[in-house]
């Protein structure tokens, strides 16, 4: 669980003063953040109802709304967060900004047993400014010393086609859980709904798993055991895309398949993982009794019925506050600006893994040793 430390009272003698994140947090949002945080505990025991054990992993992937940018996210927010990250053993995270500041005080509220590793920002306009993270417990995981950005070269390219990079550049690091190795390549890529985009991200998926291939027919290749995940802004269109993983064996898992990972209208599914398959690997399955899914953030805090309780927080924070006028504008600013801004346009995914192979193990011995 995260640190608490900022929601004691003023006059608790047994407070750290050191330990502070937020040292001006006044009574009456504590109050507010301290009831809000038992809503969203009691809420993601339902929501995530699976047990850690020595025989699983929680893998999460989160796109944090321009994490390190924006400027008005109020302290109470970076508690929910906090709270929501550390349910989860490994979380890839999308989206974070040049800024540090969040991530810092994310790591701060998250506690000692928690690390991170983070890439640089990708330059140019098609980067965005942006840079991938891994967020994760040293309790449950480790970082096996592997980590890198996948740059793409010439010979994967079509005759005469632009030589370029993925815009931006997609993050893989090794962990090791339990008897699993394995790596995360994380990866943000192009948005859109226009054709353009969408030929765009299919060639970017293309000359990703290529680049992977030839690693893999080198011998260079880290470990076969991947999981690609992230934001990948895949709409139900873009269905070629999809077969594009599946013709180079990485398959969604039936657990988070067609699940809507945006907190907008629109029913699609931004956030996926796609596992490699191979002998001892592959996607988790409720077949097989694993467990994931999404969260669904709003319907645990930022709820829209609660609107009311942010009108001074948003006047502060629209660029026209005049234009608030009614209970409708508020309310409606709440559910399509505000609240997204505090938390995110994306919610988190999140999969278990079974990382004990002991009986695979085992029987593979006995037949050895039988025949």
């Amino acid at each position: 669980m995260p640190s608490y430390n900022d929601l004691r009272p003023a006059e608790d003698l047994g407070k750290q003063e050191h330990s502070l994140v937020f040292p001006s947090f006044p009574k009456k949002e504590k109050l507010r953040t301290i009831d809000n945080l038992l809503v969203l505990r009691k809420e993601i025991a339902k929501n995530i109802q699976v047990r850690k054990t020595d025989k699983n992993l929680i893998l999460s992937s989160w796109n944090i709304k321009e994490f390190g940018h924006l400027k008005n996210r109020l302290p109470e927010s970076y508690f929910y967060i906090a709270e929501i990250l550390s349910n989860f053993d490994l979380v890839a995270v999308q989206e974070i900004k040049t800024g540090l500041k969040d991530l810092q005080i994310i790591m701060k509220l998250l506690g000692s047993d928690w690390r991170f590793l983070i890439t640089d920002i990708t330059d140019g306009t098609d980067g965005n400014a942006e840079r991938f993270a891994y967020l994760y417990d040293t309790r449950r995981v480790n970082f096996t010393g592997l980590a890198g950005e996948i740059t793409l070269w010439k010979d994967l390219f079509d005759e005469g086609e632009e030589i370029r990079q993925l815009k931006r550049t997609p993050y893989v690091t090794g962990f090791r859980a339990g008897w699993k190795s394995f790596a995360l390549l994380n990866v943000h890529l192009q948005p859109n709904d226009d054709k353009p985009s969408r030929e765009l991200r299919k060639r970017e998926v293309e000359l990703l798993l290529k680049a992977l291939a030839e690693k893999k027919k080198r011998n260079s290749l880290w470990t076969e055991n991947i999981i690609i995940l992230g934001d990948f802004n895949l709409y139900k269109k873009d269905v070629e895309t999809v077969k594009v993983f599946e013709q180079n064996d990485f398959f969604e898992s039936d657990l988070l398949k067609g699940l809507n990972t945006n907190t907008a209208a629109a029913k699609e599914t931004f956030d996926r993982m796609f596992f490699k398959k191979n002998e001892f690997f592959g996607a988790p399955s409720a077949a097989t009794g694993e467990m994931g899914g999404v969260v669904e953030i709003f319907d645990m805090i930022y709820k829209l019925d609660g609107y009311g309780k942010y009108r001074d927080e948003m006047k502060k924070h629209k660029e026209k506050p005049e234009t608030l006028v009614d209970d409708a504008a508020f309310e409606r600013y709440f559910k399509n600006n505000w609240r997204k801004t505090q938390m995110s346009d994306h919610k988190p995914v999140w999969i278990e893994l079974n990382i004990d192979s002991s009986d695979d193990f085992l029987l593979e011995k006995r037949i050895e040793l039988e025949s």
